[in-house]
């Protein structure tokens, strides 16, 4: 048994408390209110709810460069760096990408991984050696879904993903697809494959929140990456009044996949509060695919993020939650309970 003291952000308000988190054996055992001495903020551990692991062996190497020729598929820099990268390399630089999300805060990372099984069992292999566990969304056929956790795809314009839209079905597996990132197109063919989960939204308009709406779709935007590719913005406000709302740091190659960074940058961007950044980066994500954390309450895993509340950079803040959305880095982080 271990208790954790400080301020609490607790439940799914995160409403600062004082006192200590009990855990014991993996799980929050109890929230007690209690007077303490500590300095320290503990929070949710994050979910980063879209990643591109397998971009970690081109850092930087798209700058400058549209979204077609960065990323997309199947021609762009992306995937010939991937064509070419040795699989020992690739492994590495995921692993080492893993471990800096890790450090970092983040307890899962829902990750689209490129090049099929293939793809999916060496990003397995990357994840051996480290505590968090990517959600994996594989690529390619089918049978991808004997190694991966759900189905990603890359857009309704890229190819017909019905045969794989009905393997999920039957596995009970999430299907994930990219909509909205280049423009509209993409958008009414992807909700009509029903997705699970929806990525960018970036050029999402009225009808397309309405049907987001009625088939109850999550989307994770990546803000980011969207400005990184000069494809616009995502009409974050909007999503939140439609829908549950997730927060993504996209392509390695494009940023470091900081959620400190990500949510920065969206609350300083957009029309939305602390509290609903904080819930993208923690509790959407989680939930988005059936993840036991995201949450400070009694029963949940515990995946739990100490910052460090007398840092230099955080001493003297008034606002618990505003501190760690605005200000918090990965210099503040004092431990990773995961």
């Amino acid at each position: 048994m271990e208790a954790l003291s400080g301020t609490l952000l607790v439940g799914r308000s995160f409403e600062p408390m004082r006192g200590r988190v009990v855990v014991e054996d993996g799980q929050i055992e109890r929230i007690e209110e209690t007077e303490t001495t500590s300095t320290d903020i503990i929070l949710p551990a994050f979910v980063n709810a879209h990643t591109h692991l397998g971009d970690s062996v081109a850092k930087e190497a798209a700058i400058g460069l549209s979204l077609d020729k960065a990323v997309a598929p199947p021609d762009s820099l992306k995937h010939r760096r991937l064509a070419a990268a040795d699989r020992s390399d690739l492994v590495s630089a995921m692993r080492r990408t893993l471990r800096f999300i890790e450090r970092t805060g983040t307890v899962s990372c829902l990750d689209f991984r490129e090049s099929g099984t293939a793809g999916a069992r060496a990003l397995h292999e990357a994840a051996a050696s480290v505590s968090l566990d990517p959600f994996i969304f594989g690529s390619g056929k089918k049978s991808v879904l004997d190694v991966a956790d759900g189905y990603g795809a890359s857009g309704a314009n890229d190819g017909d993903f019905t045969e794989q839209r009905a393997a999920c079905r039957k596995r009970d597996v999430p299907f994930a697809i990219h909509a909205g990132e280049p423009d509209a197109t993409d958008i009414h063919p992807a909700l009509d494959l029903e997705p699970d989960l929806l990525v960018h939204m970036v050029h999402a308009e009225q009808d397309h929140l309405q049907r987001v709406t009625e088939q109850s779709v999550p989307v994770a935007v990546c803000p980011r990456a969207n400005t990184v590719l000069d494809v616009g913005t995502p009409p974050v406000r909007e999503l939140l009044d439609h829908t549950t709302v997730a927060l993504g740091t996209d392509n390695v190659m494009l940023n470091p996949p900081s959620m400190f960074r990500e949510m920065a940058y969206t609350v300083k961007q957009f029309d939305v509060t602390a509290r609903e950044v904080l819930r993208m980066a923690t509790t959407a994500g989680a939930e988005i695919v059936g993840l036991d954390c995201g949450v400070i309450a009694p029963g949940r895993r515990a995946a739990l993020l100490v910052l460090n509340g007398d840092s230099d950079n955080l001493t003297g803040s008034v606002d618990p939650v505003q501190a760690v959305v605005r200000r918090a880095t990965e210099l503040d982080v004092k431990r990773v309970l995961v």
